[in-house]
């Protein structure tokens, strides 16, 4: 019998999330037609290109800290037998999240250039007040309840959100800290680590997807990815769920084992031309590879890219000691 060890910590899930890497299939409205007929698809070797002045690596962390229970108004029902107001509780997330960004360039090398970070509440209790302790305020977030939507999944989701916005805060103002770097205005590429969803307004930025779970492409499409080298793409593909984006497939450098190792997607805005488009996959093709990780120094090699890593490690470092905030928001729930 032979078979393949997947590198990835199982702790992280997987590379692939679905048994025997068939994942699950898509309903997206797939254009594969961008740079070749579907019949013409073919893995497509590393071209020339010019290096940007810099690559800037995005990317954010959140931590839940505690789940707590808002207490309501007294509803309109009676009082209890012995003369008790009944009172309800909502379930609420304190977390605290952080977001920042590595600079790749030529003059200074691999540099922390921008990182933020804020703790806030997520409830979709409407008397739901900041929550201030000695480890920092957690602002108030109020959700509008969706009876529809289970409640930790809503609340899970506005955190995310608030993730996202301040990944765009520090994305926008990194470009804008490159002054004095000696890269030249609108030559720096930006590599956002996860989906590119909520910040495709930001120009020459990539999503880049580590992990899969849904297969968007046609089966005799989907199954050409697995036949990539380390190195080589896919061909560019417009693709639409919830909104619109197009991608492309690269496979990093890494040990031969499962069909799906060391593959990524990477997005770009669907509002720019094919051919722009494209020159993104090449460059993506030409620089990401370059910052590939390895088995022994991290366990989601190769997809969990060395800047990234690094900057994951700082992000955590600055969401400060959870037995801490634990203890602080206990005291503050008791005050």
């Amino acid at each position: 019998m032979r078979f393949h060890v997947d590198g990835w910590d199982p702790t992280y899930g997987s590379s692939v999330e679905n048994a025997e890497y068939n994942i699950a299939d898509s309903t997206a409205k797939v254009t594969p037609h961008i740079e070749l007929a579907p019949a013409d698809w073919k893995p497509i070797s590393p071209s020339q290109v010019s290096a940007p002045g810099a690559v800037l690596f995005v990317d954010g962390v959140r931590r839940v800290e505690a789940r707590i229970w808002i207490e309501q108004p007294p509803s309109a029902a009676p009082a209890t037998s012995t003369g008790n107001t009944v009172r309800d509780a909502q379930m609420a997330l304190c977390a605290s999240y952080a977001a920042g960004t590595v600079c790749c360039c030529p003059d200074r090398g691999a540099h922390l250039l921008t990182i933020d970070y804020q703790r806030g509440l997520f409830t979709t209790a409407t008397n739901a007040a900041d929550v201030p302790t000695t480890a920092g305020t957690y602002k108030a977030t109020i959700t509008p309840d969706d009876q529809d939507q289970n409640l930790a999944v809503l609340l899970s989701t506005a955190l995310q959100r608030q993730l996202t916005e301040l990944e765009v805060l520090v994305a926008t103002y990194a470009r804008t800290a490159l002054t004095g770097h000696g890269v030249p205005d609108g030559s720096d590429l930006l590599v956002v680590d996860g989906p590119l969803r909520g910040r495709t307004h930001l120009p020459r930025a990539l999503g880049f997807i580590k992990s899969h779970r849904t297969a968007y492409l046609p089966p005799d499409l989907h199954a050409m990815i697995a036949t990539l080298a380390p190195g080589e793409r896919s061909p560019v593909f417009l693709m639409g769920t919830s909104w619109d984006r197009h991608a492309w497939y690269l496979r990093l450098p890494c040990t031969p084992g499962a069909p799906w190792a060391g593959i990524v997607r990477l997005e770009c805005a669907a509002d720019i031309p094919a051919a722009a488009a494209t020159e993104l996959a090449n460059l993506s093709q030409a620089l990401l590879p370059r910052y590939a990780s390895i088995e022994y120094k991290d366990t989601r090699a190769p997809q969990n890219l060395v800047p990234v890593a690094g900057l994951e490690r700082e992000l955590r470092r600055h969401l400060g000691n959870p037995i801490l905030l634990s203890r602080a928001l206990r005291v503050a729930s008791a005050s």
